[in-house]
């Protein structure tokens, strides 16, 4: 029959990864569905907030919640980060979809505990705490398939600087547009 099988598909021997159809084995399918994707942007914080230094939080979810966050997008366009007087640092305002079909189901806005070492704990206190700035979660992510919360230390902009944000954008995409325009001509 040469490489042929009887159903008319081409086979890919014995020891080579390749399964029925092209789909692969079951490890890469595993580790194409836990690649790293981004879940949330919260592309407000960078517009009202200056960001500063950024730290990489985990964070404490329960099933629905996760189960949530690998089918649908989160929101974090209102949260931002609280440390309590215990040194824990808690995301508030994360808004993660409910299920409907989870058999325990989660409130939507409920505060979550961040998952951050000893010394950056004391830094991003330190400097909230002394400067008057705020911590704000800016993306939402999978790494390695665990959720990840990128937090920046911010600094409230004035009406004017936002203006100016929007002026600056709004030349940068103009400036996009001509080089786009030269390049078809």
């Amino acid at each position: 029959m040469g490489s042929a099988t009887r159903a008319g598909w081409i086979s890919a021997g014995p020891f080579q990864s390749e399964g029925v159809h092209g789909q692969g084995s079951m490890t890469e399918r595993k580790q194409a569905t836990s690649q790293d994707r981004v879940v949330a942007r919260n592309k407000r914080a960078r517009f009202e907030y200056e960001l500063g230094e950024t730290y990489e939080a985990g964070i404490a979810l329960i099933g629905s919640e996760a189960r949530a966050l690998r089918d649908r997008a989160a929101d974090l366009s209102d949260s931002w980060v609280e440390i309590d007087q215990r040194n824990e640092a808690w995301l508030k305002g994360m808004r993660i979809p409910e299920l409907s079909h989870a058999a325990f189901g989660h409130l939507e806005k409920r505060p979550r505990k961040l998952l951050l070492h000893a010394h950056e704990l004391a830094e991003l206190a330190a400097v909230v705490a002394r400067d008057g700035m705020t911590a704000v979660a800016t993306q939402c992510y999978f790494k390695g398939g665990r959720l990840k919360v990128e937090v920046a230390v911010a600094r409230g902009r004035k009406q004017h600087d936002k203006r100016q944000a929007i002026r600056e954008r709004e030349a940068a995409r103009e400036a996009q547009a001509a080089m786009r325009r030269a390049k078809r001509q």
